[in-house]
């Protein structure tokens, strides 16, 4: 019998269980285009699912790429660059060259300095130990330098296979959907998208003209950020919509930052300074004394201090100590939920977040 597949994440569709991953209705076979129905909430009525995903499948789906000839085609996102990379990267897809797509600069303020953001994401890369022949910087969204996207790809592949990779929730579909109307013009998504991880659950192929094919592979899961442990309907407040509105706190020592109820900033010693937030400019920042924030914690959580509204969810926070030694601006990288730019000054911080989300310290990014 033939083997019908979902159109929109790759899934090979069943007709006998509505409960189980890749239903369809009988009657939707006969259609040009065939849509699991969890697609097709998707893309008609904006219901969104979790599904169950296996990262170890996903992984050898990623694997099986180093024995091709092919063009890979890395999205990562601007925005949380570290926490959007794929672990070992440079071990599974073989001798095959990697071009590298940092999306969503649409997100960065205008006064951002984008040839030093480019040597930046250039220098990233070679630190995780591949050599890219290309930086792009785009935004899938809203349509900035897909041109770009485009020559680069048909430049780099050279007449072979295009893979697309990602981890989830970096556009990667959307991408791929600007990459199909900058060629054919067509008005209409061709890959389901939302802004849940791990919409696309199989590989998709696109053929393209030369009898060779895009594929686009399911998101990579990576645990260690804070925007896979956002329910549905609270993401929109976590990962950013819209360009970033940097909010700047003067502290003085001994005081609290709480963003939403993921994480907790804790300004313990230094001279008054100021700390810049680029997060969500959806997400609430609480402010209050450090002596008060344990119970403001204890009272507020899943109420004032929200998202999430369950944080039973989340695992129990862990301590981050961290101490600027005052010579060189930094930033505190909280993965998938943004960042604190610092200044100069000395400062003792604590940064509290759920146990394995990605803490780290960088030179300034903007």
């Amino acid at each position: 019998m033939h083997e019908f597949r979902c159109e929109g994440c790759g899934v090979a569709i069943q007709s006998e269980d509505p409960k189980q991953v890749g239903y369809a209705p009988a009657q939707a076979l006969n259609r040009e285009s065939v849509l699991c129905q969890r697609c097709f909430r998707i893309r008609h009525y904006g219901q969104i699912e979790a599904v169950e995903q296996d990262p170890d499948a996903y992984y050898r789906l990623l694997d099986a790429i180093a024995s091709t000839d092919s063009l890979v085609v890395l999205v990562v996102d601007l925005f949380d660059f570290a926490g959007s990379w794929i672990p070992g990267l440079h071990r599974r897809i073989g001798n095959n060259p990697l071009l590298l797509v940092a999306n969503k600069v649409d997100l960065f303020p205008p006064s951002t300095k984008w040839g030093r953001l480019r040597e930046w994401v250039y220098q990233s890369a070679r630190d995780m130990g591949v050599h890219p022949v290309e930086v792009i910087m785009c935004s899938a969204a809203k349509g900035m330098k897909m041109r770009d996207a485009v020559q680069a790809i048909e430049y780099h592949r050279r007449g072979r296979d295009v893979y697309i990779v990602g981890t989830t929730n970096v556009g990667k579909s959307t991408f791929i959907n600007g990459l199909i109307k900058e060629v054919t013009e067509e008005g209409e998504d061709v890959i389901t998208t939302s802004p849940y991880p791990g919409t696309t659950l199989d590989a998709i192929r696109i053929p393209l003209d030369d009898g060779k094919e895009m594929i686009d592979t399911p998101g990579i899961v990576r645990k260690d950020r804070v925007s896979e442990w956002v329910e549905p309907k609270e993401l929109k407040l976590v990962v950013p919509q819209s360009t970033l509105k940097p909010k700047v706190y003067q502290l003085n020592e001994e005081q609290t930052l709480f963003f939403g109820g993921f994480a907790r900033f804790d300004f313990v010693r230094g001279p008054k300074q100021p700390f810049v937030c680029y997060l969500s400019n959806r997400l609430y920042v609480h402010r209050t004394k450090l002596a008060q924030a344990d119970d403001i914690w204890r009272k507020h959580r899943g109420g004032l201090l929200t998202p999430p509204r369950n944080p039973e969810a989340l695992p129990r926070w862990k301590k981050h100590p961290i101490h600027l030694n005052g010579r060189q601006k930094q930033d505190i990288v909280i993965s998938g939920l943004g960042w604190v730019a610092c200044g100069k000054e000395k400062a003792t911080l604590e940064v509290w977040a759920p146990d394995g989300i990605q803490v780290t310290t960088r030179p300034a990014l903007i």
